[in-house]
């Protein structure tokens, strides 16, 4: 496999270069090299009223800007999601701030919602070729303060809303101060309730109703869980994406770079990601679906975030470290799952 090869010298650079010069090469490819590669059928699963190919999506981070778009289109997924975008361009947290745990599968970042702003990815969506499935992630900036988030999700929402598929709320990053606060239930209950009325008020400026999905942490209790559950319910939110990164750093303990402020992903994140996804299942009883993240390597993984409640998938951090085989396995593994 190509990425085979290629991957020992990518890990050779420090990893935020790699992963530019990977971006870099996903947008020469799209433009000059690779033709636009069939997406693998499912059969299609319909999520939020939309029609998936495949159950296997990208999660956001790995193009916050919406710049390689069609490359990533090219791997086989069957939905994007990008982003997590800011009203204002953000630089985001200094250097270094991505760091690899080879040993395990694992990254640790804290790259700080570091984004062009919404209007740069705006103009990067309306020029890519690719019609499937995007998803767009918003968050707040960092100096915006916590009593105002509403504003800045408000601000990307009504921006991005005539372009996207569906769009996700990150209340959940570790890496933007005080961010997971709008989990607590009052924080939640308004934040939500804004939203969805921009939403409706859009909706019918637009002619078309696009998703919600809320994207929550994996370093939650089981409190917690049934808090975010009753407010997903209560607000009819369309999705809920489980999970973020985590800042437990259970299974990497002792190994280099473990000791690096941020959030964990990775292999390591598989087990808790999953019993996450597996206690909001439980707690919604199948009335909100469940887009799981965390951990997934291996087209054994995949399918267990299915087994444990999700209906769809999304991979990044196995992505680094298989390349674009890991989206053919996960789509195969996951192509016969009994629709719920």
């Amino acid at each position: 496999m190509l990425y085979d090869l290629v991957r020992p010298f990518l890990f050779a650079l420090d990893a935020e270069t790699a992963h530019e010069l990977t971006l870099a090469g996903l947008r020469t490819a799209a433009a000059r090299l690779l033709p636009a590669c069939p997406v693998p059928q499912g059969p299609p699963v319909r999520v939020m009223g939309l029609d998936f190919p495949n159950r296997i999506g990208l999660a956001a981070g790995l193009d916050k800007n919406g710049c390689c778009i069609d490359g990533l289109a090219t791997l086989g997924f069957g939905f994007l999601e990008i982003g997590t975008v800011t009203p204002r361009p953000q630089p985001g947290n200094p250097k270094p701030r991505l760091f690899r745990l080879p040993e395990r599968q694992a990254i640790i970042n804290r790259m700080g919602f570091n984004n062009d702003g919404v209007d740069a990815l705006i103009a990067n969506v309306r020029r890519a070729r690719y019609r499937g499935i995007l998803g767009i992630n918003i968050g707040k900036n960092f100096d915006t303060p916590i009593e105002r988030a509403a504003d800045d999700y408000l601000a990307c929402l009504r921006k991005v809303y005539g372009l996207a598929s569906y769009v996700t709320v990150n209340v959940s990053s570790p890496n933007t101060k005080d961010l997971r606060r709008l989990q607590g239930e009052s924080e939640l209950d308004s934040l939500l309730g804004a939203l969805k009325r921009e939403q409706a008020q859009l909706a019918d400026r637009n002619g078309r109703y696009v998703p919600l999905a809320l994207k929550v942490a994996p370093d939650l209790d089981a409190a917690q869980i049934g808090t975010i559950a009753g407010g997903l319910r209560r607000h009819r939110i369309d999705a809920v994406i489980a999970t973020n990164t985590t800042v437990s750093r259970q299974g990497v303990e002792g190994l280099p770079h473990a000791g690096e402020a941020g959030g964990l992903s990775g292999a390591p994140l598989f087990a808790r990601s999953t019993e996450v996804v597996a206690a909001l299942a439980q707690a919604l009883h199948g009335e909100i679906p469940i887009i799981a993240a965390g951990g997934i390597v291996d087209g054994k993984t995949a399918r267990a975030k299915l087994e444990a409640g999700a209906t769809l998938v999304q991979i990044y951090s196995g992505l680094i470290y298989r390349g674009p085989a890991l989206v053919r396995e996960a789509v195969a593994a996951t192509r016969n799952f009994p629709a719920r």
